[in-house]
């Protein structure tokens, strides 16, 4: 992928996908931070270290992997993590999550530098690959127009918009919703930018204890759903855009990043899924080789917003639901069709990449793991049942040698 010869004209869209990839992440999941921050009786002041770290470290993480590798490598912070986090936080000390964040991020350095993941990531049929990312990305599309019962002339207009500019310029229709948006926003009153202060966050260090109970209650747990409902489908999401970047180096930066920041409070890194694919399609860059721009893009709001902490955070927050949503399912109406199409063209593969895809729709939880890896599951298990060899011979060479199990 040529990354030569970049011009002024190449920095607009990878920015724009940048920030609404930014402005979705922060507006739709960051509200997980501040609840866990809240159940666990945080101080304002290790709420906004926490904000800091976090920010710091996927936006330090995401720029220098999308440099290095010149693609567009976004980081982002463990969504279903934090889910997991609110449950065990009024019940673990703090000191002991600190060294819960350290272990599983340690996990994740001796993973990525074992190289087993990016294995079992090369075993995965493209057409299952490109129904697990279907099916993850179904509900933001369904969302772009499920908030009309709730606001419909925001909606409508935000559509409309799309609609009308998609007509005359693919490649402008979403800076055009993004700006025609908070323009109605800011006409309706229904957003306010006037409290808003820029204050600097100041990081706030915690020294960590171990204890067996922290690490079987919360890093392994932690470990073992960041990797299932994060690395795995965003590994998938660059792979799907024709990326080739090991799985290795990504575990171990974003690895390394989690231990150096934990002390003051992030979680865990991840590779993005769904906010990655605003960044990887033919939306961000026409040419697949300058779309690393729009992951140094990220790296710098990711940056911007963890120095001025929970203020830029707010900033994001005070955006109305409807209007993020919808802004992100229009995002990712190319990333939902270019991936329904590569699920659905393989014939023989096309039954195994649907129940993928309905199955990870579905969004089942079960034992604390999500719809993404419930969906990867069933659909390697149909795969493997309707396509796998099952011959005798596949798993008893010595019967197969004496003419048992073969049909002879």
């Amino acid at each position: 992928m040529s990354t030569d010869s970049i011009r002024p004209t190449d920095l607009t869209h990878p920015i724009i996908a940048a920030l609404i990839s930014v402005i979705v992440n922060y507006g739709g999941t960051f509200i997980l931070v501040f609840q866990g921050a809240k159940v666990a009786g945080l101080s304002p002041e290790q709420t906004a270290s926490w904000i800091w770290s976090v920010s710091i470290g996927v936006g330090l993480t995401g720029a220098w992997l999308s440099f290095r590798y010149r693609e567009p490598i976004i980081t982002a912070w463990s969504t279903p993590g934090a889910a997991f986090l609110i449950a065990v936080l009024p019940n673990t000390p703090y000191a002991e999550m600190i060294g819960a964040y350290m272990l599983s991020a340690i996990g994740f350095i001796v993973l990525g530098a074992s190289g087993y993941f990016e294995r079992v990531v090369k075993m995965i049929p493209p057409g299952i690959a490109a129904g697990l990312l279907a099916g993850i990305l179904l509900r933001f599309g369904i969302g772009a127009f499920g908030g009309a019962g709730m606001d419909p002339l925001l909606v409508g207009a935000l559509i409309l918009t799309y609609a009308l500019l998609r007509r005359f310029t693919a490649r402008y229709a979403i800076v055009g919703v993004l700006i025609a948006g908070i323009a109605l926003l800011l006409g309706m009153g229904q957003v306010s930018f006037d409290a808003v202060a820029l204050e600097l966050a100041m990081p706030v260090f915690t020294s960590p204890a171990f204890s067996m109970t922290a690490l079987l209650s919360v890093a392994f747990p932690l470990f073992v759903i960041t990797l299932t409902g994060q690395y795995m489908p965003g590994m998938l999401v660059l792979r799907n855009d024709g990326f080739k970047t090991s799985a290795n180096p990504i575990l171990t930066v974003t690895g390394f990043g989690s231990l150096l920041m934990a002390p003051f409070g992030s979680h865990a890194f991840n590779v993005a899924a769904i906010t990655a694919a605003i960044c990887t399609g033919k939306e961000s860059h026409e040419e697949a080789g300058k779309r690393y721009i729009a992951g140094l893009a990220c790296g710098v709001f990711y940056v911007l917003v963890g120095v001025f902490g929970t203020t830029l955070a707010a900033l994001f927050v005070v955006l109305p639901p409807t209007f993020i949503t919808t802004l992100a399912g229009l995002a990712l109406l190319g990333a939902i069709g270019g991936s329904l199409a590569t699920a659905l063209v393989d014939l023989r593969g096309r039954e195994t990449a649907l129940i993928t895809f309905l199955a990870t729709a579905a969004n089942i939880t079960l034992f604390g793991l999500g719809g993404a890896f419930w969906g990867l599951a069933a659909g390697l298990l149909a795969h493997g049942l309707i396509h796998g060899d099952v011959r005798m011979s596949r798993w008893f060479p010595r019967l197969s040698r004496s003419g048992v199990g073969d049909g002879r």
